[in-house]
């Protein structure tokens, strides 16, 4: 688990911070540095068809094409330009994957994740500058991230040493009562690891998206146009002045169970808010830039490498969907076009994942 934690740089869910000074210092560092990377995008046929048999938990998303991105009010520089992408068929879990079905993963192969393992010293220096102080020894404890609303100028995010699936605020915390609540602080490799036990893979960024509009064309959000604080909640998002106050509106102040909020076109539930959801992509901030000379996008599978100028020296995978973190003010990312990015080691309160499946086994 990477300690580059998560503050304040535009938004709830794109904040890094270090535990104690030296680490506020390094992080300062990383923030200068800016380096360029190359980037190509594979393609595969959009012609092959998945069975006709529903599988369990899942629905068919029939592909096509759709602009892909946002140039709209609420558009960040890393949704655009708007693309035009198609998509093959597949079939998508209608939920994220449940704290219930991450527990059987777990209990049928005893897999580890990746907070419950103490990360090493060179994993964390591979992320810093050159020359960079390395953190105390005694930091490199397992755990992962919490948020807690902040007093005074502290940090909102947190790294809380035994925090993991389990226990996703910590040691004290756990999931008792909670099967049907989507299993957090999971990493990508963790995501990876359910994905191919389960016999799926994660969706890539063009098919999560295109899956998230759920058949409409170049609406703001997975519902329509309709502001999220209008008529009856729409999906679990954070209601009140973030950080400091969560007004819980919606009915609820963390994640919620999955499918507590209207299914979209499709029929998926919490492509909005809830929690963010890994895809198989790298990130780059750049990526629809270099991909705009194409005219059509066929089954784009994202960059070969990742590249965020605010951290250049961290290698990133894509999330998408925003979180109960989300506020329209401060982060409006709970729409189909929203993008967030994480190194892959990363646990989050707020993150986990779905997945898709071409054929079922």
């Amino acid at each position: 688990m990477s300690l580059i934690l998560y503050q304040n740089y535009g938004d709830a869910d794109h904040s890094n911070a270090w535990l104690g000074p030296i680490i506020v210092r390094i992080y300062l560092l990383l923030m200068l540095q800016v380096f360029g990377a190359t980037l190509s995008f594979a393609t595969e046929s959009v012609d092959a068809k998945p069975q006709s048999t529903a599988p369990p938990g899942m629905v068919f998303i029939p592909g096509g094409e759709f602009l892909m991105g946002s140039d709209k009010a609420l558009s960040r520089p890393d949704e655009r330009p708007v693309h035009q992408v198609k998509v093959g068929p597949f079939w998508m879990d209608t939920t994220e994957v449940t704290n219930a079905q991450f527990k059987s993963f777990v209990e049928a192969t005893h897999y580890v994740t990746t907070a419950e393992i103490p990360p090493r010293m060179e994993d964390i220096m591979a992320q810093l500058p050159p020359g960079s102080e390395q953190p105390p020894a005694e930091s490199l404890q397992a755990g992962s991230l919490v948020f807690a609303i902040p007093k005074g100028v502290e940090y909102w995010w947190q790294w809380v040493n035994g925090a993991d699936w389990r226990h996703p605020e910590g040691p004290l915390s756990n999931i008792d009562g909670k099967d049907n609540y989507p299993v957090v602080q999971v990493s990508w490799f963790d995501a990876v690891a359910y994905a191919k036990w389960a016999g799926k893979r994660l969706p890539t960024e063009a098919e999560w998206e295109f899956a998230s509009r759920g058949g409409l064309k170049g609406k703001t959000y997975v519902w329509g146009d309709e502001a999220p604080a209008k008529g009856k909640p729409k999906a679990n998002t954070w209601q009140g002045e973030f950080p400091k106050s969560n007004l819980g509106t919606d009915g609820h102040t963390g994640s919620s169970p999955v499918g507590s909020f209207a299914p979209n076109g499709y029929g998926l539930y919490d492509m909005a808010g809830n929690v963010w959801e890994w895809v198989q992509d790298f990130y780059r901030s750049d990526a629809y830039q270099l991909q705009s000379d194409k005219k059509v996008a066929v089954n784009p599978q994202g960059p070969k490498d990742s590249f965020d100028p605010e951290e250049p020296y961290i290698t990133k995978r894509t999330q998408r969907g925003g979180s109960f973190l989300c506020e329209e003010k401060f982060c409006a990312s709970y729409r189909p076009s929203g993008r967030m990015k994480a190194s892959p080691d990363t646990g989050l309160i707020h993150t986990g994942f779905r997945c898709v499946s071409d054929t079922i086994k």
